[in-house]
């Protein structure tokens, strides 16, 4: 979806409408957390702070988050793919991975089934989509990024490698600022320059990634687009533009994924008690941590108690953070039963 929360409210006021709106608090400790395009164009961009941009962009307009209005417009756009394929993956609430090979509709052409989607998405919620299309994950993220909004975009396998070799390496999906910055210092700047050094060379620079990056530079993603057929666990996670950098930045958008996440459980009609921390960093290293609760997660307060309390047994001062997510599992029905005594109310533990 383009600019999804910031579309979302420009759709649900007319005011708003052709002028740069920020999704997000307007105080000094606040942070943007969504950008209509309109915004955009001054700079502004998602996880930066709201006085910087506020200085980008004086005419910014502010709104607060409305998580239970974007889970609905999520509901109906994951309801149009369903009707497509069987196979969805989503990626967040307003992005997802279709594998159209089986097609239920029987069109027979990708970029016909991305055209058809976009069209329904347009009538059935007012907003605008972009899609990509390509014979793997990797070439159909870069490929929806094209002609944002409203885009639509092909790579077909005869014109995967031209287009990776002129791409510069910082609009690799999965090369972050960071990573660009050390790969420019050792001269690679587009995808034909990261084609040229050995795998050997990519590990030994960049770790575990430069296998990722080595098969990305030849247009290699084998990996397959997965639906749950049961589902044993409910998550979700943010992968940022900017590096997250201060604790102040960790907290507030562990925050939002918390919200994001609870509206997810409650839409699902589950519980769970594991609770699982997932930190990426921006060196693509990769942590998880989890904790099983002898008392189902009901509710946000509870689902962010637990989410601090794992965070806090985590060391995370001077690190820059690329990624972050939270997954509750140990999933039951809503009607299960807690056997668990309480011997304290909820609001007096800290």
């Amino acid at each position: 979806m383009d600019a999804f929360f910031a579309s979302v409210e420009q759709l649900d006021n007319p005011e708003l409408r052709g002028k740069p709106v920020a999704v997000g608090g307007s105080g000094e400790r606040h942070v943007v957390a969504a950008a209509s395009y309109e915004a955009r164009k001054f700079g502004v961009r998602s996880a930066m702070p709201s006085i910087t941009a506020r200085r980008l962009c004086p005419e910014l307009i502010f709104v607060r988050h409305r998580f239970d209005r974007y889970n609905e417009v999520s509901g109906q756009v994951f309801s149009i793919f369903s009707d497509y394929t069987d196979l969805v993956e989503p990626l967040s609430i307003d992005e997802a991975f279709l594998d159209v090979t089986r097609d239920r509709k029987n069109i027979g052409s990708a970029t016909i089934i991305a055209g058809e989607i976009k069209k329904e998405i347009r009538q059935k919620t007012g907003l605008t989509a972009s899609a990509g299309v390509s014979f793997n994950k990797f070439l159909a993220k870069m490929a929806s990024d094209i002609k944002k909004p409203d885009g639509l975009f092909l790579i077909s396998p005869q014109e995967a490698e031209k287009f990776i070799e002129k791409l510069p390496v910082e609009k690799f999906y999965g090369i972050g600022k960071v990573t660009a910055e050390k790969m420019h210092k050792l001269g690679i700047h587009n995808g034909a320059d990261l084609k040229k050094p050995d795998l050997a060379f990519l590990v030994r620079n960049f770790g575990k990634a430069g296998k990722f990056y080595y098969d990305i530079a030849r247009g290699i993603d084998d990996r397959p687009v997965l639906a749950e057929s049961e589902r044993k666990s409910i998550g979700t996670e943010i992968t940022y533009e900017k590096d997250l950098t201060t604790q102040f930045e960790i907290i507030t958008e562990l925050y939002k994924v918390e919200m994001e996440l609870m509206q997810r459980v409650e839409k699902a009609g589950t519980t769970g008690r594991t609770v699982t921390l997932k930190i990426k960093f921006s060196d693509f290293r990769q942590i998880t941590r989890s904790k099983t609760f002898p008392h189902f997660i009901r509710d946000f307060p509870a689902l962010h108690r637990a989410v601090t309390e794992i965070r806090k047994s985590l060391s995370l001062d001077n690190v820059r953070i690329r990624l972050l997510g939270v997954t509750i599992s140990n999933l039951e029905s809503e009607d299960c039963e807690d056997q668990q005594l309480m011997l304290f109310n909820e609001e007096d533990c800290c």
